[in-house]
C-alpha cells in the first residue's frame, strides 16, 4: 500500500507541475482585455454630466481612439418635452448634438489618466443636420468616428440613427481643459 501511495504522489507532482507550466505560459501569452462596452456607472465615472443632462445610457462598442457607439433611450419623462412641444414632443436637435459630444467624450476621457482634474468642452460644431424628428419611445444609436486625435483635442463625426434611419449628423470638436475646483472658485478674489 505504501508503494502505491508514493507512486501516486509522484504522478500527482508531475500533474501539478504540468498544470502550473501551462498556466504560467497561458498567463504570459494573455494581453489585458480592451474594454469595448460601458454601463451607466462606468459612463458616469468618466463624464461629469448628471440628470437631466447625461444623454447616453450605455456604450455598446468602442475601439480606442477610433470609434464608439452609444445608446440613448428617449422617454417622455425628460424635462425638455414639457415645453418642446407640449402637443408634439420632439427631442431638441441641440440635445442630439450634445449626445454626440458626450459619446465622443466618453471615448476621449477614457484615454486621459488624470481625468478627475480635467473637463471636456465643446470647441466647435460643423455641418449639423437634423433629418427626422426624434420622439419619446425612440432609441438613439449614436456612432462617433474620430477624424483627428491630438493629445488634448479631438475632431469627430457623429451619426445618430433610430431604427436604422439617420436622424442627425454633425462634426464636433472637443478639447480637454483643466477643471476649476470648487475651492479655487470660492477663494477667487472679488473686485
Amino acid at each position: 500500500m505504501q508503494g502505491v501511495s508514493s507512486a501516486w504522489r509522484g504522478w500527482a507532482f508531475i500533474l501539478i507541475f504540468a498544470m502550473s507550466e501551462t498556466t504560467t505560459e497561458q498567463i504570459a501569452d494573455e494581453q489585458p482585455a480592451v474594454r469595448t462596452t460601458m454601463d451607466i456607472l462606468e459612463i458616469m465615472s468618466l463624464l461629469p454630466h448628471r440628470y437631466p443632462f447625461l444623454l447616453i445610457d450605455r456604450v455598446v462598442e468602442m475601439e480606442r481612439k477610433q470609434r464608439i457607439v452609444a445608446i440613448k433611450n428617449v422617454t417622455i419623462n425628460e424635462p425638455h418635452f414639457q415645453g418642446h412641444f407640449p402637443d408634439y414632443p420632439i427631442m431638441p436637435g441641440v440635445l442630439m448634438v450634445e449626445a454626440i459630444a458626450q459619446t465622443g467624450g466618453a471615448l476621449l476621457l477614457s484615454e486621459i489618466p488624470d481625468r478627475d482634474s480635467k473637463l471636456m468642452v465643446f470647441t466647435g460644431i460643423e455641418n449639423a443636420r437634423f433629418r427626422r424628428p426624434v420622439v419619446p419611445g425612440d432609441q438613439l444609436r449614436i456612432e462617433v468616428t474620430v477624424l483627428q486625435w491630438r493629445s488634448r483635442a479631438v475632431k469627430m463625426l457623429g451619426n445618430i440613427t433610430v431604427d436604422g434611419k439617420l436622424v442627425c449628423d454633425a462634426t464636433v470638436m472637443c478639447q480637454v481643459v483643466p477643471r476649476v475646483t470648487k475651492k479655487a472658485a470660492v477663494e477667487a478674489p472679488s473686485e
